[in-house]
């Protein structure tokens, strides 16, 4: 009954638990720590660099490092959310008022059609423009209503995400300062051939950096032109669809196009044709290329994943994580490729067994 497999079995069978309720503890913060472990890999370097600088002083270094991270990422996150809110509850406030009416622009839209054309779609029943258009403009309308209505659900929203930020900040400081020690703490815990963790952990930390850089720089590159666009074509709320088209184009090839197209055909369909000609060649080119272009070499080089992979694991991953699945999905497309391929590189190294006759 006191065997050493028994013993051995139990202090297994514990162990799964104790995990399981450490992560199960962990989950309402999973957010606050993924994004920590994400910047700290980010600006690994850059906390580096600042030891070098500061012969040593890991706290200096890591709090410093914090500093810049605060002053270059969240500030600028923190005031362009706090603009896209604002230019949101006046297009919010603005379709109450009548004063926008996206089931008028559907209307436009589909008088310029040629007739052929709308009894195709009706004979097919394919897009219905102005259902679509009426169930945007209600969906604004009502989240309008919910803004107005529900007043201390945001300011408890708010208090979760300030609280989840501070954590964030506060496991970031730890991440800088201790990570190398943790890193090697957990290669050396993870029962698996040194070289075959060593060969995972680099392949995460790689595909993390060049898949946050990518997206990123893409994301920013692609809401800035798209945003620029629509400020020089005089279309109201600039920055909030930036922002979106930035969000959107954290799904390739498709993304941004899906604000910047509908508003082009609108703008040709209601008389303003070299305006919305304008807009589609921008997008399509400028916008477009930065996707064709700076994706690929960002993204793809440094990960190894073909596009439709990065497609559907951001998908996925975003429906299953939120926002944080833009990172998630792919990390573990590139992570589930890493294993399979250690594992048929064993395979094929593995001395065949001798025939039996």
């Amino acid at each position: 009954m006191n065997s050493p497999g028994l013993q051995r079995a139990v202090f297994l069978l514990l162990l799964a638990i104790v995990t399981a309720a450490f992560v199960w503890v962990l989950s309402p913060f999973f957010g606050a720590v993924f994004w920590a472990v994400i910047m700290a890999l980010l600006f690994n370097s850059t906390f580096q660099a600042l030891l070098r600088r500061l012969r040593g002083r890991r706290n200096l270094a890591a709090l410093l490092t914090l500093v810049f991270i605060m002053l270059i990422v969240i500030l600028p996150m923190v005031l362009l959310s706090a603009a896209a809110a604002n230019e949101i509850s006046t297009l919010v406030a603005r379709v109450g008022a009548g004063d926008i009416n996206f089931r008028a622009y559907a209307q436009q839209v589909l008088a310029v059609l040629p007739r052929w054309l709308t009894e195709l779609m009706a004979r097919f029943d394919l897009i219905d423009i102005q259902s679509v258009a009426e169930k945007f403009s209600d969906a604004l309308l009502k989240s309008g209503q919910a803004i107005t209505s529900q007043a201390l659900s945001i300011g408890q929203n708010a208090l979760v995400f300030v609280v989840n930020l501070t954590v964030m900040l506060y496991l970031l400081f730890f991440f800088l300062r201790d990570g190398e020690q943790l890193s090697k703490m957990i290669r050396q815990t993870v029962p698996m051939e040194r070289a075959q963790t060593h060969y995972l952990a680099n392949k995460f930390s790689t595909v993390v950096r060049a898949t946050v850089k990518g997206n990123v720089v893409v994301a920013l590159a692609q809401g800035a032109l798209g945003g620029l666009a629509f400020w020089v074509l005089g279309i109201h709320g600039a920055v909030l669809w930036g922002a979106v088209m930035a969000l959107l184009s954290l799904l390739p090839a498709v993304g941004a196009a899906l604000i910047w197209g509908p508003v082009a055909i609108y703008l040709a369909a209601t008389g303003s044709v070299w305006q919305g000609v304008a807009l589609a060649a921008w997008g399509a080119l400028a916008v477009g290329m930065v996707d064709n272009v700076l994706r690929p070499i960002l993204v793809g080089k440094d990960t190894k994943l073909p596009d439709y992979v990065v497609l559907l694991t951001t998908l996925g991953g975003i429906s299953l994580f939120g926002i944080s699945g833009f990172v998630i999905g792919p990390t573990i497309a590139a992570l589930f490729m890493a294993a399979w391929a250690l594992f048929s590189r064993e395979e094929e190294d593995d001395p065949a067994p001798d025939a039996q006759v």
